[in-house]
Order: structure tokens, then C-alpha cells, then sequence
């Protein structure tokens, strides 16, 4: 009865974490995106993305990922991880409505509004409050396990000697918490089995208390994990994770006996009243009093902490050294477990498509450099092939990434039609830069074989670049501001950048009849105009994939 409760209730938490994302939509993107150096608003929206997922371990996870890739940084990600501390303890107080007894209808009504519904925000709105009806199901079931474990005299001895009356009791129920939420990989189901060894009377509240610290410590080794192989940035948010989880259980345990106290004070309830169920006593006033337990200490953890996060950047820069060789950030590099947040890792393979945008107006700028140089500039020149290389690679891991997104299930179809898109953006960047390698190689072959562009022709060339890098930059913009219009405002430049080429090529075939020009120089010539009509072809692309026309 316990395994199969904790996993109705684990089903439920994940129902709830899916419906809430598909729902939320953009907001949660542009939440992720408001993240700045202020430290508080990091945490405001720690905890914000938090309630809707319904998981630390997933937002932690998710931070680490940007942190990684460079989305973010390490300041902005100790706020939001901080927040996210916060942001977990809405579990308890979900479960301190008492409506228990109403989960299985919630669960039954919903499900069938999640089958017969047609429209997808409805299904997901219908997958939320099946997850809702789940959890507390779930927890009915725990708690009715938890009542048959009372009557078990082995069971009832084993749990007595875990009592937090002491300090070193506070110790071992802390680190049975922590193995417990180890091993489980939620803290939110630790917690569900708790508050039901708590309200069948099995454990005291102290013990309860002193689990729930316990199982802060635990849910870090998720995103501890998810570090392991990443960049020194990732990494050093993931220890902060660590320190910060473990630094406050260790300050709350020196005033555990206090703590508690002050605890029922506050939430103005007596934890020992008894209510008989079925002839057998039930304490449900600890609920309230766990999650006030679980709430309170994040609070004030997170106040603590709040005012040194600059120091603790230092600190962990100086505990965790930079690696002598460069790291370059890769989205392969982000765990698996982002995928589980599919709102949100839409949004972290969207940041690497931007940058290759960005990637491919430098190449642009570049080109146009080494096109004017007397001398070939070799440095420059390997830069700008390296740049290509790197975009070859960027467009792998996008390709890979979303294909994971796409794989993983529980994917709205707003987020599976943005994937999709995306892919093709990829694809058309990556092209892109193939086109201005190119462009550079034909200007090197004829400098490699005691030849240059004519004078006229690089005259024509370098405004024909200028010409199409603000076309690229104007559509790149629209797609950074995810601008729907970018099609019609930027059709003009389109179709002036068409007609210059055509009329580039025209003037190039008349003078080929009149005046002799080495065959060579021609070919590339035509190449070249060949080349730019191409980049042209792609970015009209991008502009018609930005504007949802194709």
C-alpha cells in the first residue's frame, strides 16, 4: 500500500508539473528571460518557476543547465536556486487543504475532461487537476499504509528510536531524511511519506521536523549529478546548492527545540490533538505545522544568505578554480533531466540559436575585412573557418537536443510546433555560414593562384555585404524580439538586395563581351553573387519561419 501510494502520489506531482508548464506557456519563458543580477528577483522567480513545476530538483537542474551553457550567470543562478528553496515548500501546503477525501473524485471528473477534451489548454488544465486529485489519493493511501504500520509492534519499535527529543536525535532523523530523499529523488515525496507517519501518530512532530530538515540536504544530490561533467560555472552552482542546503539545516538544528516551539506558535494549532478515524487516533493538525516547519526555514535560510551572494561568487570561485584550458560551453552538456521542463528547454535551445545568429553577422563583418585587405590576413581568415566549424556543431546539438524534446513526451503542441521551427532556424543559419566560408575561399583560391577581384568587382561586393548584413541583422532582430511582422518590414531589402545581384551579374556578362577578364576571375565572380543570393535565399527563410508563413 505504501509503494503503491507513493507512486500515485509521484504520478500526481509530475501531472501536476506537466499541466501547470503547458499552461503557463511563454510566461514561464519570459520569467527565465527577466532573470538579472538582482538578487532578489533571481530568487522571486526561483520561487515562481518552482510552484509551477513543482520541483527544486527540476528548476536547480534547469540552472545548472543555463549556467552551463552560459545563459546565465552564476550570480543570477544562486538567486534562483535559493528562490527555488522556497518555491518547494508549496507541496506542504497543497497538502494541508483537507480534501483527501475528495482526490479520487477530482481525479475521476478530470480525467475524463482530459480525454474528451479537444482544445490542448483545457487537456492540460484537465492534467493538472488529475495531478492534484493523484497527490491527495496518494497521500490517502500512504496515510492508511502508515495506520496499518502502527499496528505492527517490530515496525512501531524500529520507528521509537528515531526521536528527536536530543541534539544527536535531531542528527539521525536529519540524516535519515537525507538518505531517504537520496534515494527517492523527490523531496516532495519524502515529505508525503512523513506527513503520513505523522498523522497516524507513527513519528512525533519533532521527528517530522527534524525529516523535513534532512530532506533538504537530500535533494541536492539530483543537481549534483546533473554537475558532474560540466563546466566549472555549472559546477560551482551546484556546490552552493549544497552549501546553502547544508549550512542551514546545521544553524536550524543548534535551535531545533526553539524552532519547533516557535513553530506552533505561529501555525496556532496543537500538533497532539487526536481526531479518531475508524477507531484509531489521527493527528491531522501536524500537517500544517510540517509545512510551516519545511516553509519557514527556506524563508529565513534564503534571507541569510541573501545578502552575501556576491562573497559566496568569490568564494566559490576560490574554492572551485577555473580549469588552465578553455571551456567551451556546449548544449550536450546539459543533463537530460531539462528535458523534463519542456517550456523551459525550448527557451535554453532558443538562446543557442540566437547565438548563432549573432555567429553568422560576425562572419558577415569579417568577410568584408578580409576581402579589403591587400595581404592576405591568415589569422582572421582561420577565425572566420573556425566560426563556420563551431556553427556546424551548435546546429548538431540543437538538432539533438530537440529531437530528445520532441521524444520525451508530454509535449504541448504549441512547444512541439516552436521545436520544429527551431530546427529549421538551425538548419538555416548553419547554411548561412557554409555560404560566407564559401565566400572567403573564392577570394583565397584567386589570391593563391596570383589573382584579385578587379577593383569595380570588390567595390560591388563590399556594398552588396553591407547590404545583406543589415538584411540579416534586421530579421535576426525580429527573431530576437520574436517579432511576427519581420517578414513584410524587411520584404523591401529583400527584394532592392535581388535586384542588385541581378543587375551585378548583367553589368559582369556585358563587360565580358567588350573588355577580356581572366576566366578565373570571372567564375568566382559569378560564384560569389551566387553565394551572397544564397544567404540572401536562407534569411528570407528565417523571416518566413519567424512570421509562422511556412
Amino acid at each position: 500500500m505504501l509503494a503503491g501510494g507513493l507512486g500515485i502520489f509521484l504520478l500526481g506531482m509530475k501531472n501536476m508539473s506537466d499541466g501547470m508548464q503547458a499552461v503557463a506557456g511563454s510566461s514561464l519563458r519570459r520569467l527565465i528571460g527577466a532573470v538579472t543580477n538582482n538578487r532578489i528577483l533571481a530568487a522571486i522567480v526561483g520561487v515562481i518557476v518552482t510552484c509551477i513545476v513543482q520541483s527544486s530538483s527540476i528548476t536547480t537542474v534547469m540552472v545548472i543547465g543555463f549556467v552551463n551553457s552560459g545563459v546565465m550567470g552564476l550570480a543570477q543562478g544562486i538567486g534562483v536556486i535559493m528562490g527555488a528553496n522556497i518555491g518547494t515548500t508549496i507541496t506542504g501546503w497543497i497538502l494541508v487543504l483537507k480534501v483527501g477525501k475528495y482526490g479520487l473524485p477530482i481525479l475521476g471528473f478530470s480525467a475524463f475532461a482530459y480525454l474528451f477534451s479537444k482544445g490542448d489548454r483545457w487537456r492540460y488544465w484537465a492534467m493538472f487537476l488529475m495531478g492534484v486529485g493523484m497527490v491527495f489519493f496518494g497521500l490517502e493511501i500512504m496515510k492508511d499504509a502508515c495506520s496499518v504500520i502502527k499496528e505492527v509492534p517490530d515496525f512501531e519499535a524500529w520507528f521509537a528510536k528515531f526521536n528527536a527529543d536530543t541534539y544527536w536525535g535531531v542528527l539521525k532523523c536529519a540524516a535519515v531524511g537525507c538518505i531517504l530523499t537520496t534515494l527517492v529523488q523527490s523531496s516532495s515525496a519524502t515529505l508525503g511519506i512523513t506527513i503520513s507517519l505523522a498523522t497516524q501518530g507513527v513519528i512525533s512532530y519533532p521527528t517530522a521536523a527534524a525529516l523535513v530538515l534532512g530532506e533538504n540536504i537530500g535533494t541536492t544530490i539530483t543537481a549534483f549529478l546533473a554537475s558532474l561533467g560540466t563546466t566549472t560555472h555549472a559546477r560551482r552552482a551546484a556546490y552552493f546548492h549544497v552549501i546553502f542546503n547544508l549550512f542551514g539545516v546545521m544553524w536550524i538544528t543548534f535551535v531545533f527545540q526553539w524552532y519547533i516551539r516557535f513553530i506552533q506558535s505561529i501555525v496556532s494549532v496543537d500538533v497532539a490533538q487526536a481526531v479518531m478515524v475508524d477507531g484509531s487516533p489521527t493527528y491531522p493538525n501536524v500537517v500544517a505545522a510540517i509545512a510551516a516547519t519545511h516553509s519557514v526555514f527556506n524563508i529565513a535560510n534564503t534571507l541569510m544568505f541573501l545578502p552575501f551572494v556576491a562573497p559566496m561568487v568569490r568564494f566559490l570561485e576560490w574554492a572551485v578554480p577555473s580549469r588552465s584550458f578553455k571551456e567551451k560551453p556546449r548544449l550536450t552538456d546539459l543533463d537530460v533531466l531539462i528535458l523534463e521542463t519542456p517550456l523551459l528547454a525550448i527557451e535554453q535551445s532558443r538562446k543557442e540559436i540566437l547565438k548563432m545568429g549573432d555567429g553568422c553577422l560576425k562572419m558577415l563583418d569579417w568577410l568584408l575585412q578580409l576581402m579589403n585587405e591587400d595581404e592576405p590576413d591568415k589569422t582572421l581568415a582561420d577565425r572566420l573557418k573556425q566560426r563556420e566549424r563551431v556553427l556546424d556543431s551548435v546546429q548538431d546539438e540543437v538538432a539533438e537536443f530537440i529531437t530528445g524534446l520532441l521524444s520525451s513526451g508530454n509535449v504541448s503542441h504549441s512547444t512541439a510546433e516552436e521545436a520544429r521551427r527551431q530546427l529549421r532556424l538551425a538548419d538555416e543559419y548553419e547554411s548561412i555560414s557554409d555560404y560566407i566560408a564559401n565566400l572567403d575561399k573564392f577570394d583565397r583560391k584567386l589570391r593563391r593562384d596570383g589573382f584579385r577581384f578587379l577593383d569595380s568587382q570588390r567595390v560591388d561586393l563590399g556594398e552588396l555585404n553591407r547590404h545583406i548584413m543589415e538584411y540579416v541583422a534586421a530579421v535576426h532582430d525580429g527573431l530576437v524580439k520574436e517579432n511576427r511582422n519581420v517578414l513584410a518590414s524587411t520584404s523591401a531589402a529583400e527584394k532592392r538586395i535581388r535586384d542588385e545581384i541581378k543587375s551585378l551579374r548583367r553589368k559582369h556578362l556585358e563587360e565580358l563581351s567588350t573588355d577580356p577578364m581572366v576566366p578565373m576571375v570571372s567564375v568566382a565572380f559569378l560564384a560569389a553573387l551566387n553565394a551572397y543570393d544564397r544567404v540572401r535565399d536562407h534569411t528570407r527563410n528565417i523571416a518566413e519561419t519567424i512570421a509562422h508563413d511556412k
